[in-house]
């Protein structure tokens, strides 16, 4: 594309929603979310005065996730730790072989929130909790069901509980 020509309203590697995670020490997460998810950081970082990052962004599978800390600039964004461990979005992960990232993230230091397990709806998956606070949903499809077998599974797993 020539510089005459007015960009397109998405930039051309993200899409409609892109997560922008807060954390209180982006360059240690960056390097945490490499380790265990093999994101691979794109662009150039852009820090403050201090040097806190403002932004930054890594690509993860095919998706971009910004990671950016937490300031005290009378902006709301708050890392998990300033929320008492609470977050309000949960990144939905799927992997082609999500017990070896699994595996993978564990070693790195991520918490386990809910155990690997495969489920009545035909994913196995479990929650991880990374050393900034973040939760990482992990999940691999391994069947497909119909609407019917769906339904039937899910009532006999909830008559079960």
């Amino acid at each position: 594309m020539s510089n005459d020509q007015p960009p397109g309203p998405i930039p051309e590697h993200l899409h409609t929603v892109t997560p922008r995670l807060v954390v209180r020490d982006g360059a240690a997460a960056i390097g945490f979310y490499q380790d265990a998810f093999g994101a691979v950081e794109i662009g150039e970082r852009f820090t403050g005065p201090a040097g806190e990052l403002i932004h930054a962004e890594v690509r993860i599978g095919d998706s971009v996730v910004m990671v950016t800390d937490e300031a005290d600039n009378g902006a709301p964004a708050r890392a998990p730790q300033s929320l008492g461990g609470a977050v309000s979005a949960i990144m939905a992960t799927y992997w082609e072989d999500v017990d070896r990232v699994w595996e993978r993230a564990v070693a790195a230091g991520a918490e386990v929130l809910y155990p690997l397990q495969d489920h009545f709806y035909g994913e196995r998956g479990g929650r991880l909790r990374d050393p900034y606070g973040q939760q990482w949903m992990m999940s691999q499809r391994i069947e497909r069901l119909s609407a019917e077998e769906l339904e039937r599974r899910a009532a006999g797993f909830f008559a079960a509980e």
